[in-house]
């Protein structure tokens, strides 16, 4: 099984934390290939940084698909760009918001999710209540740049645990969801200091991507998730229009 775990940011050494995580719960026989988007932000921050980060992970899905990839996992806890991805990609695409959710949803009836900036707050609040989890789930942001969570010098683990204890205390979270990749190798850790489960993203989603390969299970394309129509697109646009797969 080969699983594409794509980083929808231009920041290659958080994609190298990111997928070891990843490995590091991947099955003996599953394969996860990472890939650096090579167009837009440093770090996804608020909807104007998602929405430039969309293009180049686009890119790497379908690279990804064309190589092989049995599943795609985009690593950023906005779930940048994942219906488009699913409209475009013949392949389960999953998100880490999303899978991260869903697995806190099973062992805890009452969660707190832990993210970066407050800016970050709205979007995410956004997908939880798409999701279903708005009675279940608390929005924190911990006053972390993205990038920060890759410099050890920075106050970022401080702060982090500041807020988790915050979240344990204030809002009787029964499990904390850490907000971001760039987390993704600090859950074991703070799960055992907290004794609390602490859902990663990027692992539950490689679990749940693992799950759904093996059930034979597939994106439906009907309705919403409807292969693109064929048509031209402009400008510096025109590389990405869609082309008919018949």
């Amino acid at each position: 099984m080969h699983i594409l775990l794509v980083n929808p940011n231009t920041t290659a050494s958080m994609t190298a934390l990111i997928e070891d995580a990843a490995q590091s719960v991947a099955g003996l026989a599953t394969l996860v290939s990472a890939r650096t988007s090579r167009m837009g932000p440093v770090s996804i921050e608020g909807y104007y940084d998602e929405a430039f980060a969309v293009p180049g992970m686009l890119l790497e899905i379908a690279e990804g698909e064309r190589a092989g990839a049995d599943a795609a996992i985009i690593a950023c806890f906005d779930d940048t760009g994942l219906d488009a991805a699913r409209a475009m990609a013949s392949i389960p695409v999953l998100g880490i918001c999303e899978a991260a959710v869903a697995t806190a949803a099973l062992i805890a009836q009452r969660f707190s999710i832990v993210t970066t900036l407050e800016r970050s707050v709205m979007p995410v609040k956004g997908l939880v209540h798409r999701y279903g989890m708005a009675e279940r789930a608390t929005v924190r942001a911990a006053d972390i740049p993205v990038l920060s969570l890759d410099d050890p010098s920075s106050e970022a683990l401080t702060k982090l645990r500041m807020e988790i204890e915050r979240a344990l205390r204030d809002d009787q979270a029964e499990a904390i969801v850490l907000g971001c990749a760039g987390m993704a190798d600090l859950a074991r850790q703070l799960q055992d200091e907290y004794g609390v489960p602490v859902v990663d993203g990027v692992s539950a989603a490689v679990k749940l991507a693992e799950c759904l390969v093996t059930l034979g299970l597939r994106t439906s394309k009907r309705g919403g998730y409807a292969a693109p129509l064929t048509k031209p697109y402009l400008g510096m646009m025109a590389p990405f229009a869609p082309v008919s797969n018949k």
